[in-house]
């Protein structure tokens, strides 16, 4: 190849998306060969060991060749795609260069890294996720399989893209600044982002400008309730055997579920696990969840026993602030935090995740309710990011809205403790002398014995149910 040719093509690594992963699976390409891509598209699609994330390409041309085919596992740094820069030249695409990883055969199976092959002519560093750029585009993503029909308005059309003739340089509007995850959620709504009016730093569209703008269209008594955004099957599991007397299903491990086994065997056989329990009444609690969901000052946030069961967990701690420790093995050390990184664990069709609430001991219970109905929102669109799992350092499981009374939770690695909630439901219970019908649930604490001794950890579940039992001590105990 040219220095002239291997200026013209690109090459689009895959990138570390998260902190120290060495692999990635591609769950859907966006683009296809022969599509037209401009700085800061998303052309694919790929699942980490902790997130599935959305990846934009840094610079604008024509893809030449996809490396790698759906489902196959990629090392970071390997070439995933070629791009012609400047498809204006007039010169035949060039075969891609020797040295360059071929695309992997359907079968299963990690693809080699490529050797590091840097573009000619210098370039930004390619990014994980972006508001992509200002200039003016109305470049939508390509379905898979379809053609692209819009051209970039910062350069000519090109005669022929995909089979269909150019007319030359079509001007268009500036491109709305809006994160990936949200251009997709106004996708989902039916929302055009050119006509929404963005709230954000920098003019950037956010979650709450695009539901804002869908609240016209809800008063409209035709129109109906926007479905919910759905979540890619994972491409790893296999079709069902034909054969309908097959025994067996052989489904890889790979990805979150990967990531989630290793990290739940680690913690179980790492740091020394305790479960207590206790089964309360919570009566007056799911009295004040119904009166909650119509106070006004919650602002409209979704209300459940959950928000009241995290604010318990943030009270307790407040009480007992040594439960929120690490242990540091490497220097021996505990580690006390002034911080609560609250978990969440979610079940999604990927596997478990546990993102959590930033600080969120500093929330209002208004802010609280927003934060873990945006982060419950997320987990199920399978929009996590990695940075929103990181740094955990108490969890709370909700084993209830599978019908579950109770169970042992392992810990989320590198953190000190894990409340189970169990089912809300009537059962008999002595009240003022008397055997009446009331709202009970179990809840079950595993804690890390290294950090917490059975007082301490007595002492934090008793305040958990005591605030439960009786929530006007959110107000006393504060």
């Amino acid at each position: 190849m040219t220095a002239e040719t291997s200026a013209r093509y690109r090459e689009f690594k895959m990138p570390d998306v998260g902190e120290g992963l060495t692999e990635a699976e591609i769950l859907k390409w966006y683009v296809q060969p022969g599509d037209t891509v401009t700085d800061g598209q998303v052309v694919c699609e790929v699942e980490t060991a902790k997130a599935a994330v959305e990846l934009p390409i840094p610079y604008d041309g024509v893809v030449r060749e996809l490396r790698f085919e759906e489902g196959a596992t990629v090392d970071v740094g390997a070439s995933i795609i070629m791009v012609d820069v400047a498809p204006g030249s007039g010169e035949a695409p060039a075969a891609p260069a020797p040295a360059a990883a071929p695309a992997p055969s359907p079968a299963p199976g990690k693809a080699p890294a490529a050797p590091e092959a840097g573009p000619a002519g210098g370039g930004r560093t390619p990014v994980l996720v972006g508001y992509g750029v200002a200039e003016a585009s109305t470049k939508r993503r390509p379905r898979k399989g379809g053609t692209q029909k819009s051209a970039s308005a910062a350069a000519p059309v090109p005669e022929q893209v995909n089979g269909h003739a150019g007319t030359g340089t079509v001007p268009s509007p500036a491109r709305p600044l809006a994160k990936p995850p949200v251009r997709k959620l106004a996708k989902d709504l039916g929302v055009d982002l050119a006509t929404v009016t963005p709230s954000g730093p920098d003019g950037i569209i956010t979650r709450e400008d695009v539901h804002a703008a869908t609240a016209p269209l809800r008063e409209l008594p035709e129109a109906p309730a926007p479905a919910a955004a759905p979540v890619p099957a994972p491409v790893s599991v296999p079709a069902a055997p034909s054969s309908a007397t097959a025994r067996e299903t052989r489904v890889p491990v790979k990805g979150v579920r990967k990531a989630t086994a290793a990290a739940m065997v680690g913690s179980a056989f790492t740091a020394p696990h305790v479960t207590e329990f206790l089964t309360v009444d919570v009566t007056r609690t799911m009295k004040l969840v119904e009166k909650l969901k119509t106070d006004k000052d919650m602002g409209g946030a979704r209300v459940s026993p959950l928000l009241l069961v995290a604010k318990a967990v943030l009270v307790a701690l407040k009480r007992h602030p040594e439960v929120n420790a690490a242990w540091d093995e490497a220097n021996q050390e505990i580690v006390l935090k002034h911080y609560v990184n609250l978990g969440i664990a979610a079940a999604t069709p990927r596997g478990l995740i546990v993102p959590n609430i930033k600080d969120a001991q500093d929330k209002t219970l208004p802010r609280l309710a927003e934060a873990l109905g945006e982060l419950i929102t997320t987990a199920r669109e399978g929009r996590t990011t990695p940075a929103a799992m990181q740094g955990g350092t108490v969890t709370i499981t909700n084993v209830g809205v599978f019908g579950v009374d109770t169970g042992t939770p392992i810990l989320n690695p590198g953190e000190s403790a894990i409340l189970a909630v169990g089912s809300i439901k009537p059962q008999p219970w002595v009240h003022k002398g008397k055997v009446v019908p009331r709202q009970v649930t179990t809840l079950a604490l595993s804690f890390d014995h290294r950090l917490i001794d059975g007082a301490l950890g007595s002492m934090f579940l008793a305040d958990i149910g005591a605030v439960l039992e009786q929530p006007k001590r959110l107000i006393t105990w504060a």
